[in-house]
C-alpha cells in the first residue's frame, strides 16, 4: 500500500502524507492514552482490517511517530507506543478534535465509542482559564469503563482507569440501554441530574463548568 505523496513543498501538505492515511490519526489517538498491544490496538479500533492495521504501524514507525517498546514488568512482550515526535502532535490532534465535535450530529445506529475516545474527549473539552488554580479529581464510570481526570493547580491529567489520587468525586451516569455511552450523552444526563454520584457532589457544577462540550453546527 502506497502512501500519497503530493509532491509540494509545504507542512500541511507533509502532515497529510504521514499521518493523513485512514486510520492513522486514530492509532496515534489510542496511543496518546497509554502505549499499546498490537491486539489491543485491534480491539481499541473496532472495524479496523489486520492488514491495514500493520500497515500503517509500519508507516508510522517508518516516519518516526511510533516505535515498538519492551513491556515493563510484570508484562511481557512488545508495545507500540508514540515517540517524541509522535506525543508532539497532541495539541494539533486536539484542535482538529474540537473542530470536528462541533461537526457531530446524533449518534447512528452502529456508531462505536471506546474509552480512548472518553479520554481524548476530556482533553478536548477541557478549558485551562476555567481551571487556573484549581485542584480536583474525576473518576467516570460507565458501562465497565473507567476514565479520570485530575486537576492539580490548573493542570490536567488524564487517563483510563481509575485516579492515581482519591477521587474527589466519582460519577455514574444512568444511561437507558440504547443510549450510546458517548462523551456528549454523558454530560447531557450528568447536566439532567441522570447521574450516581460518590463524594463531594459540589465538584459535579466544577466539573461541567471545566470540561465544556464544543457546541455542534
Amino acid at each position: 500500500m502506497k502512501r500519497r505523496d503530493f509532491g509540494q513543498y509545504c507542512g500541511l501538505a507533509r502532515a497529510l502524507e504521514l499521518v493523513g492515511e485512514r486510520w492513522a490519526l486514530l492509532i496515534v489517538r489510542n496511543l496518546i492514552v497509554r502505549p499499546r498491544r498490537y491486539s489491543e490496538l485491534q480491539t481499541g479500533l473496532s472495524g479496523i482490517p489486520t492488514n491495514v492495521l500493520a500497515t500503517r504501524l509500519k508507516e508510522l514507525e517508518q516516519a518516526g511517530i511510533v516505535e515498538r517498546q519492551v513491556a515493563p514488568a510484570p508484562a511481557r512482550g512488545v508495545v507500540y507506543a508514540l515517540t517524541e515526535v509522535g506525543r508532539s502532535l497532541e495539541p494539533a490532534l486536539l484542535s482538529l478534535a474540537r473542530w470536528g465535535a462541533t461537526q457531530l450530529g446524533d449518534p447512528q445506529p452502529g456508531d462505536v465509542v471506546t474509552p480512548e475516545g472518553a479520554v481524548l474527549s476530556l482533553r478536548t473539552a477541557f478549558q485551562p482559564a476555567k481551571a487556573a488554580g484549581l485542584t480536583a479529581s474525576w473518576e467516570i464510570h460507565v458501562r465497565g469503563a473507567v476514565v479520570h481526570a485530575v486537576i492539580t493547580d490548573g493542570e490536567l491529567v488524564t487517563g483510563l482507569g481509575p485516579a492515581p489520587v482519591e477521587p474527589g468525586l466519582v460519577m455514574v451516569p444512568q444511561l437507558a440501554d440504547d443510549q450510546l455511552a458517548a462523551y456528549r450523552v454523558i454530560i447531557a444526563a450528568m447536566r439532567d441530574g441522570l447521574v450516581e454520584l460518590r463524594g463531594d457532589r459540589e465538584l459535579l457544577d466544577t466539573f461541567l463548568r471545566v470540561f465544556t462540550v464544543p457546541l455542534a453546527a
